[in-house]
């Protein structure tokens, strides 16, 4: 964040800051979404359909270690901008050296966890002995390579948020574009078959990982990566972990309902209903990943106008935030009801699958604006320094509403049962957001207070 980016972040109007900071975070995260897409679509149609069955047994797995990463990059992002609005400018870089150190510690001892009880992690989370070779294959190249998308992922979100939104964009863009030509690659033309895919997005993400490392050791960056801060300081981890815990506690709680949803939807549609799972989980995620691109472009102007008092540019930036992702739920809406079939044939070619996977995405999405409002609302509470509210939110879909759910109504109207139990959540936590975000306003004192 230089100084131009400062006086802008201060004094532009807000809907061309939005902009200026959404739209290369709207790209970043669907390009980091399309990691998993690309491998799903590829493997669906030049390997087995079978085999997105298999790669849908490793969500859980995968969706935990990316936890770590969420908790070290979205703290430290909205710290750094806390900081900086602050003009705190040694603590944003001590911030940042802690910030390294977490991200490898996590990630080496999480990915060494996994590794070691790698097959009886995939058999509990609902691996069948159709499913589990597929989920072992690729597993066992991507778990070591996971700590390079932590690396990436984490410091992404904090060069964004320290003012180059651009050059966040071009990471991400130059992963995926790379990630998509070593899967056809080593899919197609090396015959590598899921290990290929594996392989294609670990090499993408060390690519990653070394454009945006290097970033923080060049001289035109205001916070610069300093071997001098790489010794862990206990006021600095609390301040990462404090905001980080509301994106862990969403993936972690996530990765416990995959292992939940996995078990119930075995039970009730065997391989092709993890399947079908799959395919509907992809298409949810790029809407959810486009709402989620928006409310990150907004958590650096919110953070810095909050850490500068100037409350009035918060809350506009909040709250034009939230109509936009409100617009994205309900064009992601429209297409799966309107064109489910087309959606699913992009991942496979299967008639079964396919049938299956129109039924799920009918099912599941029609509630999908509500997700908005609670990723805005969320985001907006890791921004300003408020961690117990952020966090409550996060896990509020899954432990108040999805999973109680989960564990009743499929028992009555088998699958169907637990693709409505989707959007049934979504109402529920949508309207738990906007009461905790009323009654925020509504007190919002004019001096910012965040939580430590």
């Amino acid at each position: 964040m230089n100084n131009s980016a400062t006086y802008q972040l201060a004094n532009a109007p807000i809907p061309k800051l939005l902009r200026s900071y959404a739209i290369p975070a709207v790209v970043a995260t669907m390009v980091n979404s399309l990691y998993n897409i690309v491998d799903r679509m590829f493997i669906g149609h030049g390997v087995d359909s079978l085999a997105i069955s298999g790669l849908a047994i490793t969500f859980p797995i995968l969706i935990f270690l990316q936890a770590f990463g969420l908790l070290i990059g979205v703290g430290a992002a909205s710290r750094i901008s806390i900081l900086l609005g602050q003009k705190e400018h040694e603590k944003a870089e001590n911030l940042l050296g802690n910030a390294f150190v977490l991200s490898v510690l996590l990630s080496v001892s999480t990915i060494a966890l996994c590794m070691i009880f790698l097959d009886p992690l995939l058999r509990s989370f609902g691996a069948s002995d159709v499913t589990l070779p597929y989920a072992r294959e690729y597993l066992e190249i991507a778990l070591p390579g996971n700590i390079f998308a932590n690396l990436c992922f984490a410091y992404n979100s904090v060069m964004r948020a320290s003012g180059y939104p651009t050059k966040a964009m071009k990471t991400m863009i130059l992963g995926a574009v790379l990630n998509t030509i070593l899967d056809f690659v080593f899919i197609f033309i090396f015959d590598m078959g899921i290990r290929g895919a594996a392989a294609a997005t670990v090499i993408a993400m060390f690519v990653g990982m070394c454009y945006v490392m290097s970033h923080f050791l060049q001289q035109d960056s205001l916070v610069k990566l300093k071997s001098r801060y790489f010794k862990l300081k206990k006021e600095y981890v609390i301040a990462i972990v404090s905001i980080g815990m509301a994106p862990f506690a969403v993936q972690f709680s996530s990765s416990i309902v995959s292992v939940i949803f996995n078990k119930v939807i075995y039970t009730h549609g065997g391989d092709y209903g993890m399947g079908a799972y799959g395919i509907q989980n992809s298409y949810g995620m790029l809407i959810v990943m486009l709402m989620l691109g928006v409310s990150q472009g907004m958590q650096p102007i919110v953070g810095f106008n909050y850490g500068a008092g100037q409350i009035d540019r918060m809350k506009e930036a909040f709250w034009r935030s939230s109509r936009a992702n409100l617009i994205i739920g309900l064009v992601g809406v429209a297409l799966a009801l309107l064109i489910p079939e087309v959606i699913a044939k992009a991942f496979t070619d299967d008639p079964k699958m396919i049938d299956i996977s129109a039924d799920a995405l009918r099912l599941v999405m029609w509630a999908l604006w509500g997700v908005g409002f609670q990723v805005s609302a969320t985001q907006f509470f890791q921004s300003i320094g408020h961690a117990k509210k952020s966090v409550f939110l996060s896990i509020s879909r899954h432990a108040f509403f999805l999973v109680p759910i989960l564990l009743i109504l499929p028992n009555y109207i088998g699958l169907t049962g637990v693709w409505l139990c989707f959007p049934i959540a979504d109402v529920g936590a949508a309207t738990l957001s906007s009461i905790l975000i009323y009654r925020f306003m509504k007190r919002l004192p004019t001096t910012p207070t965040p939580e430590i």
